[in-house]
């Protein structure tokens, strides 16, 4: 019994905080996950929701008619019952795929930032400042070029109170790599506390940190810009059966009364299951990385 708990125990996992707490009690973000409020969670639920009983109601409704044509109970308690399920259905896979995308929002974002960042520590320390001089001049400069509470301006301010209560620098940025779970990132902290600790010429870690990663920004972003007209047409695969079908119940009630037949309901079906499984495949191919 003692083992069985014991592996229980071990199974457990536990969920990555959304925020930490370093060594001078600050807040810090973990930037590798993102945990919905609850009106963010009831908001995007209701959403998906009402999109996804709206198109199963387009798909399924008027599904038990009798030979006349004429609704029956059964039709009334499907017509209910089936876009409740899909609409339930569409919520529980919208909020994954949102919080997905929030948390590979903001990490582009921080990206973009970090790189300006680099920008202007290259600049200052190539100026003859040393390294703390130079992360208080980028913090002057980027509270120019960004909003108070961006994410770059939130961590240069972890990095200067920790400065200013005896942390290692290279202890700090490899805290802030750790957190973003960003690659460039993390190899910047990884190369800056070697070399720094070495003695290495930071000038030129510096310097060849914000080529590096530039010159990657340029290639995503022309990579980013390849296949956004596929995307587009992804998206527009995607819509275009609900809008076919919908015209053809407008258009066409007698021919739209096809779909709700014993062969018309499989073949909605088959149908409906091909084209989500297309969007997932398809996400997956252009979900390029580098």
């Amino acid at each position: 019994m003692k083992e069985k708990k014991q592996k229980k125990a071990k199974e457990v996992v536990v969920a990555e905080p959304q925020y930490y707490v370093n060594a001078i009690n600050m807040q810090v973000l973990n930037y590798k996950v993102y945990y919905m409020s609850k009106k963010e969670k009831l908001l995007y639920s209701l959403l998906a929701f009402a999109i996804g009983a709206a198109v199963g109601f387009l798909f399924y409704g008027g599904i038990g008619k009798d030979d006349l044509g004429q609704p029956t109970t059964i039709t009334y308690v499907l017509n209910v019952l089936i876009p409740c399920v899909v609409g339930v259905i569409a919520a529980k896979l919208f909020l994954p795929i949102r919080t997905k995308q929030i948390i590979n929002n903001r990490r582009k974002q921080l990206n973009s930032q970090f790189r300006d960042m680099l920008d202007g520590l290259s600049t200052a320390i190539g100026s003859g400042k040393n390294v703390v001089d130079s992360f208080i001049a980028v913090n002057d400069d980027l509270k120019v070029q960004y909003a108070e509470g961006t994410f770059i301006l939130n961590e240069l301010q972890v990095v200067l109170a920790g400065l200013e209560n005896n942390l290692a620098i290279e202890d700090i940025l490899a805290d802030f790599g750790k957190r973003s779970g960003i690659k460039d990132i993390e190899s910047f902290a990884s190369v800056f506390q070697t070399c720094y600790r070495k003695g290495g010429n930071i000038k030129d870690v510096v310097r060849n940190s914000t080529t590096i990663l530039g010159d990657k920004m340029e290639i995503r972003e022309e990579l980013e810009t390849l296949v956004s007209s596929s995307k587009m047409e992804q998206y527009i695969m995607i819509v275009m059966p609900v809008i076919l079908i919908a015209m053809i119940k407008m258009m066409s009630p007698e021919f739209a009364s096809n779909f709700v037949s014993g062969s018309g309901i499989i073949s909605t079906t088959i149908a409906i299951v091909m084209f989500v499984i297309a969007y997932f495949v398809g996400k997956k191919i252009l979900d390029i990385s580098i």
